[in-house]
């Protein structure tokens, strides 16, 4: 496993290390926060993502919370689980790949136009990797939206998350931003619905600055 130099060894350990394939090879066709906190996830993707813009779905699964009133392009997903890819409606295309084992993207420099990480950040082993590389295939001025709530998968959470409550897990994602260079500017938001009857939503975004 191969660890960035501006975060200690241990932040990226796990309690579970067998292979995130093996993990991942049972589709689950469950939504993991609740309606009120999706649909804080998809009021954000109103107001970042442009209309008819190529987006890209990262950590992807059977549904991406994108509005369904809003027509996009086309929307790619790049997720762990073929079954689910394959029945999310909204994806005209999905790659299936293992992120914490090759963090390359394999798509062309500046092909889309914004990318989400929708309750999964949490489970990077290779963020600053992955979020360097993702800066290089959007087009300037593009916004990745990465959202996230107070549950996760814990074996399969790295130890730096643990170690957060939800104000720290925003500052962590900020970092893997500025460690990654090339977003700015970065906002945290407090998404969480009100009254406090559903699932806190939080969210970091950067927007693709390129010379």
């Amino acid at each position: 496993m191969a660890f960035d130099p501006l975060f200690p060894a241990d932040a990226f350990r796990r309690t579970d290390e067998t292979p995130d394939a093996q993990f991942y090879q049972q589709p689950r066709f469950v939504t993991h926060i609740d309606e009120g906190a999706i649909a804080a996830v998809t009021q954000l993707y109103r107001e970042y993502f442009p209309a008819n813009g190529t987006l890209l779905d990262l950590m992807s699964s059977w549904v991406s919370h994108l509005p369904p009133e809003v027509p996009y392009r086309r929307v790619v997903g790049l997720g762990m689980n073929e079954q689910e890819l394959r029945a999310n409606p909204r994806l005209a295309s999905y790659v299936v790949q293992d992120l914490n084992q090759e963090p390359q993207l394999p798509f062309e420099e500046n092909e889309f136009d914004g990318a989400a990480i929708c309750v999964s950040v949490d489970y990077l082993t290779r963020p600053v990797e992955v979020l360097r590389d993702l800066a290089r295939v959007l087009r300037p001025e593009a916004p990745v939206v990465i959202t996230f709530s107070n549950r996760c998968f814990p074996t399969k959470a790295v130890a730096a998350w643990h170690a957060l409550d939800d104000r720290g897990h925003m500052a962590l994602v900020k970092q893997y931003l500025l460690a990654a260079g090339s977003w700015h500017p970065i906002e945290l938001l407090d998404r969480s619905p009100q009254p406090r009857r559903s699932d806190p939503l939080y969210a970091v975004i950067g927007r693709v600055q390129k010379p």
